[in-house]
């Protein structure tokens, strides 16, 4: 069978579907990427090799945020597109993009084709040379960044990307504190952890690292009291001044936010706070940060998720997508006025494979291939005529769909106990029995072909950006379905 072929239904006997999908449609093999070489066939089943895959997994691989002995991952043999499968044979319609980052899919033939290029020509070298795809890499990230951001210092990852910024707005501002949202994730480096404000700091916030946590606006859970978006960005912006007032304005170096937070929930600001925040910031001498390392490159149907709000911060993450992930490369991109700040003055950080050849020419072909296929316009149709209407209209089908919120390829399904109290399905932070409903809700999507994002009471849709329409109606088709199983957890 074709690798963007056909993917068979569901049994119509199974017991849990819930009837006929309206989103259920046949789909034709695709060509969707018609610059790219046909996807090669699906080997067949090896299930010894997926065995032997699997215990040396078991035996050797220590996981990350995970207790070793209660896992069970999946051997994965290959993947390509919108689609990965397992040694069994079994297909899945990757609605994670791997951790939101395989922004033009698996195996992409551009991209691949340059990694093993730049291979034959210069394999690696330090980051204190100039090297022709690093400096091309450069050039065409800061060409796409907002405003002034012309300057890019490379990292490995989004982690040492806030890492990196955090320290150069220190030295910039000569203060020590950093603020941060409590519905945010910004890395798992010692500083970013700390930044970081969902359940995962806990385990390892010192206390003692200079940040301060406040509330971003998230109408639907409000902790402001508000009705409208406008109060609710009005109140969380009194918030974050207060905030600042008390934790005395002299003392804060920078303000971290993500444009759009991306595994904390995927809440869209309301109109008029991040440049309400950017005014702040302007008043006060303190460093704007923006965490793109998951909205960047067009996750959000844009370049950076800022250009929705017309906001240009000091210092700007990015990760993940500048590459789709293919080898690992992050980075901050700086204004004029911080970076003018090291012009005599030695940064003080650098980190051996900063700008990997490997990576640059992996993020050259990423954009070029963003560019000419029109991957940003096509996150953002795809969001507008298809996934956004289609989960919006799974919620009028499904109590359990509390809110929908997203822009682009990155969406995010609020699921609910009690749709009037809005109580979530599982508690925050829930494990063990306490996260049963979203364990089942999960379970239901992958016995289906669909490997879902999930965390906490969540369900997050973020697919390739270039995902099909057809491929997008498959997988609004699966979660149809796992809702209805959702829905019998309701209170």
């Amino acid at each position: 069978m074709d690798l963007l072929g056909r993917l068979d239904w569901l049994d119509p006997l199974d017991p849990l579907e819930p009837g006929p999908s309206p989103y259920r449609v046949p789909l034709p093999t695709l060509g969707r990427m018609t610059s790219q070489a046909q996807p090669q066939p699906q080997p067949p089943a090896d299930t010894r090799a997926g065995a032997a895959v699997k215990a040396a997994d078991r035996a050797h691989v220590f996981h990350s945020w995970s207790a070793q002995g209660l896992i069970d991952p999946l051997a994965v043999a290959g993947a390509e597109g919108s689609y990965f499968w397992d040694y069994d044979g079994k297909r899945y319609l990757d609605f994670t993009s791997g951790l939101v980052f395989t922004n033009i899919g698996y195996q992409h033939p551009r991209v691949v084709a340059a990694i093993q290029e730049q291979a034959g020509k210069l394999t690696t070298f330090a980051p204190a040379f100039a090297i022709e795809a690093r400096s091309e890499a450069a050039r065409l990230i800061a060409e796409r960044t907002p405003g002034d951001l012309d300057k890019i210092f490379f990292t490995n990852g989004g982690a040492e990307a806030i890492e990196n910024a955090v320290r150069m707005a220190r030295l910039h501002t000569g203060r020590p504190k950093v603020l941060s949202a409590y519905r945010s994730y910004h890395g798992g480096t010692a500083t970013a952890i700390n930044v970081t404000g969902d359940p995962r700091r806990w385990p390892s916030d010192s206390g003692t690292s200079g940040v301060v946590h406040f509330w971003a606006p998230f109408l639907y859970r409000t902790p402001f009291y508000a009705t409208t978006e406008a109060e609710e960005a009005e109140r969380a912006l009194r918030h974050l001044e207060d905030t600042i007032a008390f934790e005395g304005p002299g003392t804060v170096a920078a303000i971290v936010l993500e444009t759009i937070p991306g595994t904390a929930g995927i809440m869209v600001p309301p109109p008029g706070y991040l440049a309400g925040v950017r005014e702040i910031c302007d008043r006060y001498g303190i460093v704007f940060v923006l965490d793109e390392v998951m909205s960047g490159f067009g996750r959000t149907g844009k370049w950076f998720a800022a250009e929705h709000f017309d906001v240009v911060p000091d210092l700007l993450t990015f990760a993940k997508g500048v590459n789709s992930g293919y080898v690992p490369l992050g980075g901050v991109a700086i204004s004029a006025g911080i970076a003018a700040t090291f012009e005599t003055r030695p940064y003080p950080g650098g980190l051996t494979y900063s700008g990997h050849p490997l990576a640059c020419a992996a993020a050259v072909a990423t954009i070029g291939v963003m560019a000419d296929e029109g991957v940003v316009e096509q996150a953002a149709r795809i969001g507008e005529d298809v996934i956004g209407p289609g989960l919006r209209e799974l919620a009028e089908r499904h109590p359990s769909v509390g809110e929908v919120r997203g822009l682009g390829a990155f969406w995010a399904l609020d699921l609910v106990r009690d749709p009037a109290t809005r109580e979530p399905l599982v508690p925050y932070n829930a494990t063990g029995e306490a996260n049963a409903p979203m364990a089942a809700f999960a379970a239901a999507c992958k016995a289906r072909g669909l490997w879902p994002f999930v965390n906490m009471n969540r369900t997050h849709v973020v697919p390739p950006c270039n995902i099909s329409q057809a491929e997008a109606k498959e997988g609004l088709a699966v979660l149809d379905e796992a809702l209805s199983v959702a829905d019998g957890f309701l209170a």
